[in-house]
């Protein structure tokens, strides 16, 4: 063999050597890449090849499974009471991501979860049978807070103080899940929900962080009161009526003007729902002080899951003392969702300890058995004191018996809580939202509740925490304490 034959044939070894290491490659090493990837349309073929696991309401699947026909895909996702659970589960599509707990749990609900698998699933690499999502919602408060909703283009959400579970998560308008789930007609149902201007598929409940208006005054007040600024909710303030913006020719009036807002009380300012002391308190504070309580409670949490990642409500940074007063009523740029303002009620009627909010309390496999258990998991933190929280828990009860939120009251129940009006648009040009945060207390039983309406029927001079979010409240507290 002569010396160029023997060169030809090394360089035609060395190429099959090449081709067997990148074929080694690409099978060993990016094969479970393409195999993952979410154009390669034998992973929603195989999704689809059995019935999906359920997600679970108070012992009811309020998902479950069709068989399709002329398709290769041979079932898709169906839904129970689509629209009023819509917040919840989210929708699982045989032509768009998964999303809310559809899409947290995709690997349990369609049996890939390796916790899933018993031995002979291993050995046979069959796909497991899939598991299934328990949440902590509770029918009859869900149902409570979509039906006083109505058509209300607004979010509710209530927690039991104690547990950390979520027991109602609602977003309206709403959309039916099911409208999304065949490939053949989703389309269709996408662009017709992303092209209403109401967007309902957008959750308003977790991430549509608004001016949260006077609610806010409640951080505001545990911050006071836990900085040692007042000692009680019943010492009169350093606040004039208007309040002077500092550096500014403007002042902050009430929207009362004959309310004994002037040097009063923190309970007489909740009551009354007093710009001035609260504008003034902030300041009196400082904006570190007052972001640090709003903070405690979770404002500015980039990671809040419940486990589905709610928006960031923030308390901005960096403000001259005319925006610090502003902040101090919930205006200027500070945002919260409805998750959050609920958070602070629910901190609140828990002697000033917060339980991680949840709204799922176990995922286990098809036999039931758990896999993970996330009530035993809910850790608990202490955000104020119990005296301040008994305090606040007091003020709050006389905005509800004789102040702007009378229209929460429930006989026989405690009732506590806080309206707020937040402006929207450039110069309040635009519809208020109307808020409440509460607590309801009876019979050994508790709920904590927040509502924001961003939009209704009602005349704008008509539009109030009081006149539009407290009945909701008040309705959505009465089927949790049943």
């Amino acid at each position: 063999m002569n010396k160029t034959i023997r060169r030809a044939s090394v360089f035609a070894l060395l190429l099959v050597f090449a081709l067997l290491i990148r074929a080694t490659w690409v099978q060993f090493y990016e094969g479970k890449a393409l195999a993952d990837d979410k154009d390669n349309r034998r992973n929603v073929i195989a999704t689809y090849a059995a019935p999906l696991g359920n997600i679970i309401v108070a012992g009811e699947a309020i998902t479950g499974s069709a068989r399709t026909k002329g398709s290769d895909l041979a079932y898709k996702r169906t839904y129970q009471d689509g629209p009023l659970y819509a917040a919840v589960t989210g929708y699982a599509s045989q032509a768009y991501a998964p999303t809310q707990l559809e899409g947290i749990y995709q690997e349990l609900l369609n049996g890939t979860d390796s916790r899933l698998k018993t031995v002979m699933d291993t050995v046979t690499n069959k796909r497991a049978d899939p598991g299934n999502v328990i949440t902590t919602i509770d029918p009859d408060v869900q149902k409570a807070a979509y039906d006083a909703l109505g058509d209300n283009k607004g979010a509710a959400v209530a927690i039991d103080p104690a547990s950390g579970k979520i027991l109602a998560v609602v977003s309206t308008p709403s959309y039916d899940p099911s409208s999304l789930t065949d490939a053949n007609t989703a389309g269709a149902a996408w662009k017709k929900l992303n092209a209403d201007s109401d967007k309902p598929l957008t959750n308003r409940a977790l991430r549509q962080p608004l001016p949260p208006g006077s609610t806010f005054k409640l951080v505001v007040a545990a911050a006071a009161l836990e900085d040692g600024l007042y000692s009680s909710v019943d010492e009169k303030t350093d606040s004039p009526d208007p309040y002077p913006l500092p550096g500014t020719t403007r002042k902050l009036t009430n929207e009362n003007p004959s309310a004994p807002c002037e040097n009063a009380s923190i309970r007489v300012a909740l009551r009354y729902s007093c710009n001035n002391v609260f504008g003034s308190m902030a300041v009196q504070l400082g904006q570190d002080k007052v972001r640090a309580m709003a903070e405690k409670f979770g404002f500015n949490d980039d990671e809040q899951d419940v486990p589905v990642r709610a928006y960031s409500s923030v308390y901005p940074s960096g403000m001259d003392e005319a925006q610090t007063a502003l902040t101090g009523i919930g205006q200027f740029d500070v945002t919260a969702t409805p998750l959050q303002m609920a958070m602070v009620s629910a901190a609140i009627a828990n002697g000033g300890k917060l339980v991680s909010p949840h709204m799922v309390s176990q995922i286990t496999n098809s036999g039931g058995d758990v896999l993970q258990d996330y009530d035993d998991e809910a850790g608990t933190k202490e955000i104020v004191s119990s005296s301040t929280a008994e305090q606040l828990q007091s003020a709050m009860q006389t905005v509800v018996e004789k102040g702007t939120g009378t229209n929460a009251q429930i006989p026989g129940a405690t009732v506590g809580g806080k309206t707020g009006t937040a402006q929207h648009g450039e110069n309040n040009s635009k519809t208020p939202y109307a808020w409440f945060t509460s607590y309801g207390k009876a019979d050994g039983k508790e709920v904590a509740v927040a509502v924001v309406v961003e939009q209704s029927d009602a005349a704008r001079s008509e539009v109030s925490g009081n006149g539009l979010a407290a009945p909701v409240a008040k309705a959505v507290m009465k089927a949790a304490l049943g």
